[in-house]
Formats: C-alpha cells, sequence, structure tokens
C-alpha cells in the first residue's frame, strides 16, 4: 500500500509533468488529503475524454467556477480558456454572468447553469429543451460531471484562500 508520503509526491510529479508547474491548488490539496489530489487529478484527467470539445469543456468550467464565486478557478480557467482558443469576449461573457455570443457555447453555459440553479432536479421537459438545442442526455452527464469536479476544486478554494498562481494572473 502506498504511503501518504509517496502518494503526495507521485501526485505532484504527475501534476508537474502535466501542466509544467505545480498549481497552489494542488500543493493545498496534496499537503492535506493526497488522496483529494489524486482524485481530482484522475478525474480532470478522465474528463478530456469527454465529447465536449476543449473550448466546450472550459465554458462549462467557466460558468461553474462563476457560478460558484471561485476567484482562483475563474483565473485559472480563463488562462486555460484562452490556451484553448476561447475569445476573451465568450469568457468575458461567462464570467459576468451573461451569456456567450456563440451559439453552441450559449446553449452549453444556459444548461449548466439550469443544472445548478435546480441541483440537478432536470425535469423531462428541460431535458427535451436542452435536446432541441443539440445537447444530448450523454452531454448533460458530461456538464453534471464538470459540475462535480470543478466543485471539489471550487470549494476546497473556499476553504484554503488559495493565492492564484502567477501563471494564472
Amino acid at each position: 500500500m502506498e504511503t501518504t508520503t509517496q502518494q503526495a509526491q507521485n501526485v505532484l510529479d504527475n501534476v508537474q509533468q502535466k501542466y509544467g508547474f505545480v498549481p497552489n491548488l494542488y500543493r493545498e490539496m496534496t499537503a492535506h488529503s493526497p488522496a483529494v489530489a489524486d482524485v481530482y487529478l484522475q478525474a480532470n484527467e478522465a474528463a478530456e475524454g469527454l465529447s465536449l470539445t476543449p473550448q466546450e469543456t472550459q465554458a462549462v468550467i467557466l460558468a461553474v467556477s462563476a457560478y460558484n464565486d471561485c476567484h482562483y478557478c475563474t483565473k485559472a480557467h480563463r488562462t486555460a480558456g484562452k490556451m484553448v482558443g476561447l475569445p476573451e469576449d465568450e469568457i468575458d461573457a461567462i464570467l459576468g454572468g451573461d451569456l456567450p455570443r456563440d451559439e453552441r457555447l450559449r446553449h452549453l453555459v444556459a444548461a449548466t447553469r439550469l443544472t445548478l440553479d435546480k441541483r440537478g432536479w432536470l425535469s423531462d421537459e428541460d431535458l427535451e429543451a436542452l435536446a432541441s438545442r443539440g445537447i444530448s442526455r450523454g452531454q448533460v452527464y458530461e456538464i453534471v460531471a464538470l459540475i462535480g469536479i470543478k466543485t471539489i476544486s471550487n470549494y476546497i478554494n473556499h476553504i484554503a484562500h488559495t493565492e492564484v498562481d502567477p501563471q494564472f494572473q
């Protein structure tokens, strides 16, 4: 069985390799619960296999982080969004509580906010309306998964008051 120290070092090594540095969020997680850091890292890696494009994924993540008022994650994913080609004005709209101009992103952000507002209690009518906007049930589940992943980091950042890394400024 892996020791906590070994698990923490493995997570930090994997994060360093993946991102080129260790974000303060991962430092905070590994300092207090390497298992949580590992879960979070693995969940993010699994999310790379979603049907949503990288731009769509970042739009959903930005919507969740703005909804949860996470200063750290909104900064980190503003940077990540730019890196995958999400236009700055679309990022600003999402973070400002507005909807993006791009129709697909607009529907995904609205679906994310609806899911958050209803805490997942989407009705058949909600699902039909989302389907009419090109969002499949599978993509609704992907939105739910991203909400779950980001809730982990958003809440930990709220608790820890995580300092935003210079790379995200």
